[in-house]
């Protein structure tokens, strides 16, 4: 990768590339990522040449990950992006960024455990289980997995696929990565796209927004203050040209 960024061609050609590699056909839904020299990872631009995106090509790495959800991923046209989102919702999962309750993850990794072991068998997923983790306090929910992956016989990966798509999108966060920001008065904010339009988080460590959506109009209830009052944001979007 040293030599990446002297080449003069744009991310959009590069991103190309990628895909022609995968032979991907619906990438609009995707995107590559890379770690900034500040540290944090930030998508590859497509209309900007890679020399003056990369400032260092030691050790750069691309992420190539899903960049847009749609509301039925199971809607998608081609096999390959609907196994190419089920391997995402995995990573997601595995790394904690997907948020849901303890049964919600328990049905996703019973699917997931279909679709690599096949049909549920007592002393193979307990084996499995221990040693392969699939999401965060994995060993608080291995009962529950094992119990949900019993009711899978027969269903093939493609179908486990399937059906891991279709419980993730009814998930309150699906499709929400939250990027830090600032909001006019300087607080710290997340924003979020996703197919419903931007979402504003206000930033707090010891519990989650809720956010809430009435026609064009967005609304995340905001944190406690120190005095013990609350103040809703709001986000009014604009109709477009």
């Amino acid at each position: 990768m040293q030599s990446l960024p002297q080449q003069k061609i744009s991310g959009s050609e590069f991103f190309n590339k990628v895909c022609g590699h995968l032979k991907l056909l619906e990438k609009e839904y995707f995107g590559l990522e890379f770690r900034h020299h500040s540290g944090t990872y930030v998508w590859l631009e497509l209309l900007k040449p890679l020399a003056k995106q990369i400032k260092n090509s030691n050790d750069l790495v691309f992420r190539f990950i899903v960049k847009f959800f749609p509301p039925d991923p199971g809607q998608l046209q081609r096999g390959l992006t609907r196994y190419l989102f089920a391997l995402q919702i995995k990573q997601d999962l595995s790394n904690g960024s997907l948020t849901c309750n303890d049964n919600s993850a328990a049905l996703l990794v019973s699917h997931i455990l279909q679709a690599e072991l096949g049909n549920y068998d007592e002393e193979l997923d307990a084996h499995h289980l221990e040693n392969k983790q699939y999401v965060p306090n994995q060993e608080y929910l291995d009962h529950k997995i094992m119990s949900y992956h019993k009711k899978h016989r027969g269903h093939t990966p493609t179908q486990s696929d399937e059906h891991l798509l279709e419980v993730v999108r009814k998930l309150d966060m699906y499709g929400i990565r939250p990027h830090p920001a600032h909001d006019g008065e300087g607080m710290r904010i997340n924003l979020a796209v996703t197919h419903l339009g931007v979402l504003v988080f206000q930033v707090a460590s010891y519990n989650k927004p809720s956010c809430g959506m009435k026609r064009r109009l967005f609304t995340t209830n905001a944190y406690p203050t120190p005095t013990g009052q609350h103040k809703d944001q709001h986000l009014q979007l604009g109709q477009g040209p």
